[in-house]
Parts: C-alpha cells; structure tokens; sequence
C-alpha cells in the first residue's frame, strides 16, 4: 500500500498544475496566456471561490472586537486567488473569446454574481464594519484609511445590508438573475457582429473609398479567408469609413442598417425581451433598497447625486446641440442638392456628406488628414506625451508573454528607470474581440503586501491595414487611443495603499476625466508637427493642414452632441421608469426621442438592444462622459493659461490629485486641489462649439 501512495504522489507531481493557480514566473508575473487553457478555469474558479468563502468566513466569525486590521485591512487582502483567476478571464472574453469561453462565461457570471452577494450580505460581517464605521473618529486612521473605511461600509449598505433577511435574499437573487441577462445580451451582440459583414463586388462597390479605407477592406476580407477580395464588416472602424467615404448610397443604407439593428434581428439573439426583463428587476432592486427608481439609486453615489442633476447638465446642451445639428442639416441637403441630388437627407447619408461638406469649407479632407495618422506614429505620440507629463517611458517588451498575435507589451518605466507597470495594447478589430473600445486591468496597483505594481490594457477595434502597409487610422480613431491611454494612465500611475482605493474605484462621473483630458494633446500643433508624419514620404503634416485641423475643430459637433446626448437621454429615462411592467422597448425607444425632437436624420450613438455600456457598469451613467467633460475642457486650460501645454507644476498637480490618487479623496474635493476651484460648464460649450 505504501509503495502505491508513493506512486501515486509521483504522477501527481508530474501531471500538469493549473497555471492559473500556479505562481507565475514570467516577466513582472504577467499571465502565462499559452499555458491558458479554457479547461483550466472551471477548476480555478472552484478553488478560488471556495478559498475566498473561507476567508470571508474567517473574518466574520472572529470573536475579538473589530480593528481595522481584522476586518477591513483582512476584507482587503482577501480574494487575492479569485482576482487573479477573474481578471485573466474577463479580460479573455471580451477581447478575445472562444465558443468555450463564452460557455464557462454563462456559467461563471451568476456565480460570481452570487458570491459577491453573499459577502456584501453578510450579516455579521457587516456589524463588524457598522461597528468600526461608528467609531472611525476614535480609531486613530491616517485619511486614506478613513475614506477606505467610509467607502466600504457605504457599499456594503448600498448593496443591501442593512435589509431584513428576506430582502437580502430577494437581492441576492435579483443580481445573479441580472449577471445571467448580462451576459447573454452581450454575447447577442457579438454573434450579431460577428454574423454580418458586406463583400465589395468590384470598383463600382468601392466608389469614393479612399486607399487606405480599400486596404483595410481587403485586409478585412483576407481575415474573413477571402484573400483578393473586399468587405466590410461592423467593427466601428470599418463601417464608419464607409458611411463616411462610399459614393454608394444603397451599399450605405446596408451597412447602415446593420449597424443600428444589432440586438433587435429576432432569433436567439435578440436583446429586446432580455431589455425589459433587466429594467423590471433593477427597478425592483432599486425599491428594496428604498429608492425610487434605479437611476436614483444608482446617482446618489456619483458627483451628479441626482437625475435631476444630470437633467440640468443636459438641459444645457440638447438645445444648443439640436440648434447645430439642424444648421448641419441644412447645410448637407444644399450640398447634396448642388451634386444634382434630390432627396431628403437620410441617416445612412449624414456622413457621406458630412465629409463633402467638410471638404468644401474647410479644403479638409479626411483621406489626407489619414494619410499623415499611421497607427505607430500615433502610438509614439501618445507614448511620448505621456513622458513630458509624467516622466515616464515605454520600452516595448517582445518577451512577455500576450494572448493574441496582434497584441504588444511594454515596459513602462520612470526616466531613472524604475518600474511603473506593465502595458499592453490590443489595437486591430477581430471577430474574436467585442466592438468597441476599452481600457482594463490584469492586475491593479497597491501598497497592502509589498510594492504590486499594474498590468493595463488598452483595447481597441481599428480596421487593419494591408500587410506590409501601415495601419491608418481616422482622426477619430486616433483621438480614442489617445483616450484609452488617458484611461491606461490612471491605472499605471495609481499610487495608493488600499486595492479598494485604485483607479477603477473612483465615482463613475469622474472616471472618464483622465481619459478625455489626455484627449486633448493630441490635436496640438505642439504634438501633430512632430509625430504626424506622411505614410510614405515621412514628412510632417504641413502648416496648410494644421490649420485646417484647428478651422474644422467644432465642424459636425452637433450631429456627434446630439447622437451621444440622445443615448444619455434614453438611458436616464429608461432606469427613471419605476414600473417596467408594460415595457415595450421599440416603443419606448421611440416615444422619448420623438418627445426629445430627435431629428430623423440621425440616431442615437448606441440604440438600446445594443447598447452595452448600460448593461455593463454604465446603467443610469451614460452621462458621466459629458459630466467628465466640463472638468476635462476646464482642467486643459489650467494648461493653455500657463502658455506651455507641458507645463510641469500643472503636470504635477495633474498627477498627485487625478491620475495617481484614485479614489483616496472625495472626486470634487480631488479636482479643486488640482484645479483651484470647481470646474465651469463653458469650457464644454466652446469645445464643442455650441456657446
């Protein structure tokens, strides 16, 4: 018996351990991606959630009176396993997924979902905090510590622990029904993307596309395994570009088409009944936590506080967003008429005319303005904006390991060259990725248990372009790298104790400053004359097309006001319903943008069957992209008003209150250490163009 234990301990050593659980002995600890199976996570997870339950359990049953070390410094050092295991997955299934993946995700999602719940339900485990929370003046805490403790025992009364036992379980089961609805509409608008995409049949199909637009369709089509050929698919990149350049005015409409009626084709993937259900039970959530509605429950733990607040940012904008976009209007059917056409401009129509209208006032065409914009050029830009900020460098790291073959790693490091955290950048569109673009994280900074240092990802779905040629990108789509860096940055830079306290911690309407302020150095001359350089001749973009760029700044500004603005207005209203009993979401949708005077020719950024930042983490949020715009305008200028956009002690200000703080500090009280005072709507009016 004996020598068959032994036996069996040497095969047990042998076999294979599940990288996932195994320490990782890559360059700075990154995930070992090629030794990531699907197969490992079902196990993983397994283990991870039953290590965390014991732990959890730990810290609730203990008998001595709750310190700050025994229960909010131990509830912060839990779960570390299941973080790890958590985030090499989600990360995996949004920007590169598997039919296996997406199994273990419609597996996975409720548990987790249930777990969450049962922790921050936890009776006993909240008393401990209540206790601590009661007392947190007598316990002798450094502020971030405070506000850790503040934060903690907020979210946990946030998510219901303070209800009778009955209701704690009614919650309980409403978040894990909404993590199964979650998950299927998002993978209903991946099998839609996936599903579509549009051959180009000859010149006469790719009329009016520009070089670079054509490459990245054949590169579309040779991905597609129809090499020689052409094709346009519902990556935002793609079908953009071809809304914007096609002289095919019914190929557009096809497109078009196909890109606003994902979610709501009928079938199986069909978002709308999954719509209604998600909104009946938010609702419910929201009363049992004695709210209203959930856009009240949702506001009161942002800067807006209110709907009502948001109501009074957005009442400022719709109608002098809906006044531009009308004058745009106009101005595209008079340009359509003097190209000898006669109809009323449609929607699958506004860009296409859009770029020739741009074309005649400003002599601003976006083909050459492409031209000057190569993916890597925009990277260095990016990169090198980053350094005169904040002093830091990206040395790209070809040894450390990546998930896909389109993905890249760097290094990046302080100029005296010590580590910062890792980089990766996931740039191409894929039918493996979700649409859209996003920053996200491996691994999150803190100071709990030694220096642990981020992992960042940026994610994006740029059209590819030809191989052997450079991948061009809009202007659009270069201002979102420069955006998803901002994001990057926030998560790079984090400088805090606690891992509650990152930068993915911070109020849902403060978030997005990091990111659109970094928007802003891109369209400097300071930055253009140096890295936006022809695609073949290497020059730099000429003093001519500098100025042009800065003419049209505010060109089309209503037309993009009013599309986002209508999402935010859809999204409000629909989690101010309080009953959604009789929900219809066609209905619906029509109904408040008819009562809104949404014009015909345009539609909202993101319909409702697709919209997936409100089944995500935005619901009742949407907004918090304008609201973070009146700090972002307002914070550039703190810039412009020293005469140097580099300048360093507003660089470090920037640094020491937004980007490295987190969420140590109240967001309002974190922007006026920075700024001075609070930020001031105009600066949003006159970016956009609307005063």
């Amino acid at each position: 018996m004996a020598t068959k234990a032994r036996k069996t301990k040497s095969e047990a050593a042998k076999r294979p351990q599940n990288p996932l659980l195994a320490p990782w002995r890559t360059p700075f600890k990154a995930p070992p991606f090629k030794a990531i199976e699907p197969k490992r996570f079902k196990p993983a997870f397994d283990l991870a959630l039953k290590t965390h339950k014991q732990e959890i359990a730990e810290i609730a049953g203990k008998e001595q009176r709750p310190t700050f070390a025994n229960t909010i410094v131990a509830l912060e050092k839990s779960g570390v396993l299941l973080s790890k295991v958590a985030d090499v997955f989600f990360n995996l299934a949004s920007a590169d997924t598997n039919d296996a993946l997406q199994a273990i995700e419609r597996d996975i999602s409720p548990r987790l979902a249930q777990h969450q719940s049962a922790i921050l339900l936890n009776r006993r485990l909240f008393l401990r905090i209540a206790d601590l929370h009661e007392r947190r003046d007598e316990l002798g805490l450094d502020a971030e510590s405070v506000r850790l403790l503040e934060r903690t025992y907020k979210g946990f009364v946030r998510a219901g622990a303070k209800l009778d036992a009955k209701s704690r379980k009614r919650v309980s089961e409403i978040n894990t029904e909404l993590a199964k609805l979650g998950t299927a509409f998002t993978q209903n608008v991946l099998a839609d993307e996936q599903a579509w995409h549009m051959m180009l049949d000859g010149e006469r199909d790719l009329e009016g596309l520009p070089e670079s637009v054509r490459a990245a369709a054949a590169q579309a089509a040779t991905d597609l395994g129809k090499p020689g050929q052409y094709a346009i698919t519902l990556a935002r990149s793609s079908v953009e570009s071809f809304l914007q350049f096609s002289a095919r005015r019914d190929l557009r409409e096809e497109a078009w088409k196909a890109w606003i009626k994902r979610g709501e084709l009928g079938g199986k993937t069909d978002n709308r009944k999954i719509v209604v259900e998600m909104i009946k039970l938010r609702s419910e959530l929201a009363r049992l936590l004695g709210f209203e509605t959930f856009a009240d429950y949702v506001l009161e733990d942002t800067m807006a506080k209110t709907p009502a607040g948001v109501r009074t940012l957005l009442d400022k904008v719709w109608p002098a967003a809906l006044r531009s976009a009308r004058a745009e209007r106009d101005a595209l059917e008079k340009r359509a008429r003097a190209g000898g056409e006669n109809f009323k401009i449609a929607a699958w129509d506004w860009r296409y005319y859009a770029e020739k209208e741009r074309k005649a006032r400003y002599d601003l065409d976006e083909g050459e303005v492409r031209s000057y914009l190569a993916l890597e050029n925009v990277l260095e830009a990016a990169f090198d904006t980053a350094g005169k900020l904040f002093g830091i460098v990206f040395e790209e790291r070809p040894d450390v390991p990546v998930y896909h073959p389109d993905v890249r790693a760097w290094e990046v490091k302080t100029k005296a060259g010590d580590h910062v955290g890792l980089f990766y950048g996931d740039y191409y569109a894929r039918p493996s990725k979700r649409s859209g673009a996003w920053m996200s994280s491996y691994r999150g900074q803190h100071k709990l248990t030694g220096s642990i240092r981020p992992i960042v990802v940026n994610v994006m779905s740029v059209a590819r372009g030809a191989t052997g040629t450079p991948t061009l990108l809009s202007f659009d789509d270069a201002r979102t790298l420069f955006h998803e860096l901002g994001h990057g940055l926030h998560g790079l830079l984090s400088d805090v104790t606690y891992p509650s306290l990152a930068m993915t911690n911070v109020l849902h309407d403060f978030v997005e400053l990091p990111s659109q302020l970094y928007e802003h150095w891109l369209s400097r001359p300071e930055v253009l004359k140096r890295f936006a350089l022809h695609e073949k001749t290497g020059k730099p973009m000429p003093e001519r097309l500098l100025k042009q760029l800065e003419a049209a700044r505010t060109f089309n500004q209503g037309f993009q006001t009013v599309e986002y603005t209508a999402s935010t207005l859809l999204d409000l209203e629909l989690h101010s319903l309080n009953d959604a009993s009789g929900l219809d979401v066609d209905s619906f949708e029509s109904e408040v943008l008819a009562r809104i005077g949404m014009p015909a020719e345009i539609v909202p950024r993101h319909r409702i069957p697709h919209f997936q930042h409100i089944i995500g983490g935005y619901a009742a949020g949407y907004y918090s992209y304008l609201w973070s715009e009146v700090m972002d305008a307002d914070a550039f200028a703190a810039f412009t008003e020293t005469g140097n956009i580099f300048d360093k002690k507003t660089a470090n200000r920037l640094k020491t209150h937004i980007y490295s703080a987190g969420g140590r500090q109240d967001a309002l009280d974190a922007y006026i250490s920075f700024r001075g005072r609070a930020p001031e709507i105009d600066g949003l009016l006159r970016k956009r163009g609307l005063e």
